[in-house]
């Protein structure tokens, strides 16, 4: 079975979704870019491919 793979990563100020590690567009936002990444999943799992999702985190576990 394929693998789509999303990873939301940020440098610069500027966001972007990693798919299959290739870059694709540009958000202002981690949360926007986010948004992009699920919709992007979505269509993936209806069309069969088991889907990956990656977004950092800021919070520190103590």
């Amino acid at each position: 079975m394929a693998i789509a793979s999303y990873e939301v990563v940020g440098s610069g100020g500027v966001w972007r979704v990693k798919h299959d590690g290739e870059p694709v567009g540009s958000y202002q936002t981690k949360e926007s870019a986010f948004e992009a990444a699920v919709a992007a999943a979505s269509l993936a799992v209806r069309e069969g491919y088991e889907v990956q999702l990656s977004v950092p985190g800021t919070r520190i576990e103590s």
